[in-house]
């Protein structure tokens, strides 16, 4: 009987690692096809990812290319008029035409004109091209407008170019 237990341990030892071993290649085969699956979702979800830019992408430009075609188009009516009323003998009334087409645009596009004379210096809404010293003045008080300045909407469209008085010094 001895002869006998010793050797099912010795096949029991046998059998076990062999066992272990068939067990850990069950378990790496489960893993691989865990990985390989885990790595196509992944595959997947970056394609995904590389559609939705290509998508956004594409709707950027069509939303640029409708913008363009809408100014465009109004210049394009503008740049008729100017030539009518270059053609025209009298061009004042033509040039009048072409100036409340303007003023109707803007107005349709919340575009408006910074009021600027005779106040004060703002450095967010004008642009200072000189100071001119002046007795009869407040400081930074705006004197006179080189080029006028917009807003759209509540953001600056152009600052106005402005002259801006500074009081004189008493000698």
């Amino acid at each position: 009987m001895t002869a006998r237990k010793s050797s099912t341990k010795k096949n029991n030892a046998e059998i076990n690692p062999q066992i272990k071993l068939k067990k850990i290649e069950k378990e790496v085969k489960q893993l691989k096809k865990e990985l390989k699956e885990k790595n196509d979702k992944h595959l997947r979800v970056c394609a995904d990812i590389q559609n939705y830019q290509k998508r956004m992408e594409k709707e950027l430009q069509r939303n640029e290319d409708e913008i363009k075609k809408k100014y465009l188009s109004e210049l394009i009516d503008i740049n008729e008029l100017l030539k009518k009323a270059y053609e025209d003998k009298n061009p004042k009334q033509g040039l009048k035409l072409i100036l409340n087409n303007l003023e109707k645009f803007f107005e349709k596009e919340h575009i408006k004109y910074i009021d600027c004379l005779g106040k004060s210096f703002d450095h967010s809404l004008h642009h200072a091209v000189t100071i001119v010293e002046k007795n009869d003045c407040e400081n930074d008080t705006i004197i006179e407008e080189i080029k006028k300045g917009y807003i759209i909407g509540e953001s600056l469209l152009r600052p106005s170019q402005v002259i801006v008085a500074k009081k004189k010094e008493n000698e």
